[in-house]
């Protein structure tokens, strides 16, 4: 019994040191998303790939050493102040070697200084708005970026719609839904030849749920689209709202369409709705896209969406470049993230040119019809 008592004083004690093994052995991902407030069910999307990747790969082997991954969870609130706070306690706190997220442009924006000042690589998931990786050395994304979007938009409006006049409704307070229609404008304009080709620009804010003031307007324009490139729940709620006013004018959004909750507040209203995104589950473009459709399905028993693809495949990029940094020094696997070439992701293919941390992706066009999110084509860059 002595020697016994003994043992477990002196396995006790060995816990305690810093050096101790069992601490040794753990990499600590940071999940930076929105998991309460307005952006909450887009940041579980994300939280639902990067889940799934953690239970299909749970460990990284560094040099002989076996690491368990665990996820430190943080939730920004859907909130730029809190978003800051949310990445302060990812680094401080928690201690994270690298950074998943997040949801929401403006939230990623908001928490990139602090991560660069670390010294932590983030990976953005869907945060498309060119400002979040733009001077930061140590954010990356696996997305493609507003600029391609906006471009596909307009593309979309002008030659699949035959649009020559267009409304523009944004999400004033939302980085991404500002940043995403100055692109479409760009683009719509010089697509049509027309600099008079946008009849008009109209705003709200996030968390507003009446839009017949816009509407009104909109409704006395002679626009052959309406693109609003906001929040899904807005975006639900406007088109909702103009289809009983009687407004029959298609709408175009973006990435930020493809949720659930879209079709949950809209209703049969929301259908005809086009949108960009990033991935269609019938078409496999890696050998990991059928992975996580499979796994995805099996785990959670329905359709993933192309947003929580994405985090299945910052997960795995996160982990690839650990191993090949043959580290969990997190400048290291900042180095090694900034090397990447031709990552096999369930998304598509990720390399990084010299200098930036946007990868070259195609999108995907969807349309909502009965009741689903169904695709159109994909248009590569």
């Amino acid at each position: 019994m002595k020697r016994f008592g003994i043992s477990i004083l002196v396995l006790a004690l060995a816990c305690m040191l810093p050096g101790a093994a069992f601490a040794q052995n753990v990499v600590k991902f940071g999940v930076f998303e929105p998991l309460t407030g307005a952006n909450a069910a887009g940041g579980a999307e994300e939280l639902d790939g990067i889940r799934l990747a953690q239970s299909l790969y749970p460990t990284v082997t560094v040099g002989g050493v076996t690491y368990k991954i665990e996820l430190a969870i943080a939730d920004n609130k859907s909130d730029k102040v809190e978003a800051a706070n949310a990445g302060q306690s990812l680094v401080d706190r928690d201690k994270v070697q690298v950074v998943l997220g997040s949801w929401g442009s403006g939230l990623s924006m908001a928490a990139g200084p602090i991560f660069q000042a670390a010294k932590v690589p983030a990976i953005g998931l869907s945060c498309t708005n060119p400002l979040v990786t733009k001077d930061n050395p140590y954010y990356f994304r696996v997305c493609f970026i507003d600029p391609f979007q906006g471009t596909v938009m307009a593309t979309y409006a002008y030659s699949n719609v035959k649009a020559k006049k267009a409304v523009i409704i944004r999400e004033v307070s939302n980085d991404y839904s500002v940043g995403l229609a100055k692109f479409f404008v760009d683009s719509f304009v010089k697509l049509t030849g027309d600099p008079k080709a946008i009849v008009a620009t109209l705003n709200y804010n996030t968390g507003d749920q009446d839009f017949s003031a816009q509407l009104t307007q909109i409704k006395s324009l002679k626009a052959d689209v309406i693109f609003a490139p906001g929040n899904y729940t807005e975006s639900a709620l406007i088109i909702k709202q103009a289809r009983e006013l009687g407004i029959k004018t298609p709408f175009l959004g973006g990435d930020t369409w493809e949720i659930q909750e879209l079709i949950n507040v809209g209703k049969t209203a929301v259908e005809g709705a086009v949108m960009s995104t990033f991935f269609d589950n019938d078409a496999p473009l890696t050998a990991n896209s059928k992975i996580f459709v499979t796994e995805f399905q099996k785990k959670y028993g329905r359709v993933p969406s192309g947003t929580t693809v994405l985090g299945f495949d910052g997960y795995l990029l996160a982990r690839d470049a650990i191993i090949r940094a043959n580290s969990v020094n997190s400048v290291k696997i900042r180095d090694a993230i900034a090397a990447t070439n031709k990552f096999a992701g369930a998304s598509g293919y990720v390399t990084f040119a010299p200098g930036s941390g946007d990868p070259v992706k195609s999108a995907v066009i969807k349309e909502v019809k009965n009741g689903k999110f169904v695709y159109k084509t994909t248009v590569n860059p």
